[in-house]
């Protein structure tokens, strides 16, 4: 069976990512396993700490290494898993925070909320998220958080595939 453009460039790409990593590891063909999450991310997914380890990272050095074909399918694992978060579970996070309950958090209580707490987002990762979901505070500086849940949910494609 023949892979199709679309397999043969991601097979590429997973190759060009594992090799600068071997390369950084010294090029011995294999690469440390606390690098898996690193090396997930290198290739656009976005694994927690916890699916890191799950799909074989390590929290440690020299515990564990891997070759590209184990990287291969730990990387096919990863973009198949399917996100375990829904808009049920986020609305409710966010509702402790809404101290009101009128539907509305502030902006910098968010922004504490995501840089500071659980796997934290660097500053830079909650303001492209902003920019991405066109998310703006209102004039108390406050913003409607069930909204900014569902865009965030729809991610870059626009697609609603978790709620």
């Amino acid at each position: 069976m023949s892979m199709s453009r679309e397999e043969r460039e991601e097979l590429e790409d997973v190759r060009e990512v594992f090799d600068l990593f071997d390369f950084w590891d010294g090029r011995d063909g294999l690469i440390d396993a606390i690098k898996v999450g690193d090396l997930l991310r290198c290739m656009g997914l976005n694994p927690t700490l916890a699916q890191s380890e799950k799909l074989g990272g390590t929290k440690a050095t020299g515990q564990k290494q891997y070759a590209f074909e184990e990287v291969l399918s730990i990387f096919k694992q990863a973009k198949n898993e399917k996100e375990k978060g829904t808009y049920r579970a986020y609305v409710e996070a966010f509702k402790s925070f809404d101290r009101e309950g009128q539907g509305y958090i502030s902006l910098a209580e968010m922004n504490n909320m995501l840089t500071a707490m659980g796997e934290r987002l660097p500053d830079e990762s909650v303001s492209e998220i902003l920019k991405l979901t066109d998310t703006r505070e209102d004039i108390e500086g406050n913003l409607k958080y069930e909204e900014f849940i569902k865009k965030v949910m729809k991610g870059p494609d626009g697609k609603e595939d978790v709620i």
